[in-house]
């Protein structure tokens, strides 16, 4: 597996978004060969590394489309292309740029932002005006519970990151009540992961001892930790995006915070591995995706197919984050030519009832627009690589545990 510490560097001056990446008339919708897509994805402000990833994904997508034939509907072949614009990583210039994606650009299809703040920000909006949303990066459940129509999300939802973690400190910990320290972040995606873990925690008879929420900034976490030292949990777990990946292993690290057991999100696309090489070692990692599953489609082929053109075309591995959104645009494809039709209705109707395997994984959406079709899988940082250590079913490793005190290691 091609080492993930190449990831954040070779993209960064490759993805300027300043207004529209391509311009596009009024009406548009369909122009000429071409099915036009609005997305308002993060270039800058603090989701602008995963909404790096999210774009990539996207784009890498629609040139395979487009070099492998188009979507036919119809009887006749269309382009695919992305209007872009930058959402500032802030929900309330989401909400307006789906507005004028939609009201001035004429976009009758979106494809979703990154993070599930966004996402809720924008849904509203699309589903006003009956336009069918196709996300990969809003995995909140609480997005599924609003009677959207169109709103559809090829990814896990949010109670199902760490619900491995939890379960794996249940099993080696041999029937002793677990005791869970949980940190995370005071935003829609974070707080829905804290409310899995808690009934995770339920189902294996543990004990939150640490419910701490950080703050948007996440600059420091040394609270939590100084606390974390003190009460000696069998599991601390960690939800801040990519910022708070990068800031947990950071001051855990410097703090010689000694925990058996730790469990993160957003490992992969914070690069801890590059970032923090050995102090990153023992980590659990959720994770929607990985190159090892035996998924594959007629576009990309392979999952492992899939990481080795994006390491071609973007120079660093793959994180889920990209993943998820390539297998979105597909889902679009698939969709489109199933409805035989640029209605909107017609395309709604077609996602609605999607049931497709992708190079990511099999994609079949819930009445309520969730896909529910495809598990999580958890990795660890063993000898600077990340290993799948469940499902059990998909496992290329076995579980390190538990993590040597600081002082030897």
């Amino acid at each position: 597996m091609t080492n993930r510490r190449q990831m954040l560097g070779a993209v960064a001056s490759g993805f300027a978004m300043v207004g529209l990446a391509f311009t596009a008339p009024a009406q548009a919708k369909v122009e000429g060969d071409t099915i036009v897509l609005g997305a308002a994805v993060s270039a800058t402000g603090k989701y602008s590394t995963n909404g790096k990833h999210t774009r990539n994904g996207y784009d890498l997508a629609v040139k395979m489309i487009n070099d492998r034939g188009g979507i036919m509907v119809g009887g006749k072949s269309y382009k695919v292309k992305v209007i872009y614009y930058d959402d500032e990583s802030t929900p309330a210039r989401g909400a307006q740029l789906a507005e004028r994606l939609i009201q001035q650009d004429g976009v009758k299809y979106m494809l979703g932002p990154y993070s599930s703040g966004l996402t809720k920000s924008m849904a509203p909006v699309t589903e006003k005006y009956g336009i069918p949303m196709v996300e990969a990066n809003g995995a909140s459940r609480s997005l599924f519970a609003n009677g959207y129509k169109y709103l559809f999300a090829v990814l896990s939802t949010t109670e199902q990151y760490l619900a491995s973690a939890v379960a794996l400190a249940g099993e080696v910990n041999g029937g002793k009540t677990v005791k869970i320290a949980a940190a995370f972040e005071n935003d829609p995606f974070s707080q829905d992961v804290r409310a899995g873990v808690l009934d995770d925690a339920k189902k294996i008879g543990g004990e939150i001892v640490i419910d701490d929420k950080l703050p948007p900034e996440l600059n420091d976490m040394a609270a939590t930790l100084t606390k974390t030292k003190a009460v000696k949990p069998d599991l601390l777990v960690v939800s801040g995006h990519a910022k708070g990946a990068a800031l947990a292993i950071r001051q855990i690290n410097e703090m010689k915070v000694d925990v058996p057991m730790l469990a993160m999100t957003h490992c992969d696309s914070a690069d801890v591995i590059g970032k923090f090489g050995k102090a990153a070692e023992y980590t659990l990692c959720a994770s929607q995706w990985d190159r090892s599953l035996s998924y594959s489609d007629m576009i990309f082929g392979s999952a492992e197919d899939f990481a080795t053109l994006f390491e071609k075309t973007y120079n660093y591995a793959p994180p889920y984050q990209a993943a998820e959104s390539a297998a979105a645009v597909l889902v679009y494809k698939n969709a489109f030519e199933r409805a035989n039709s640029f209605d909107t209705k017609a395309v709604r109707d077609a996602l609605s009832a999607t049931d497709m395997q992708t190079f990511y994984g099999n994609v079949k959406f819930s009445p309520e627009g969730a896909n529910i079709a495809k598990p999580m899988v958890l990795y660890q940082v063993q000898d600077g690589e990340y290993k799948v250590v469940a499902p059990t079913k998909w496992a290329s490793a076995k579980l390190r545990w538990p993590t040597p005190p600081w002082s030897k290691r």
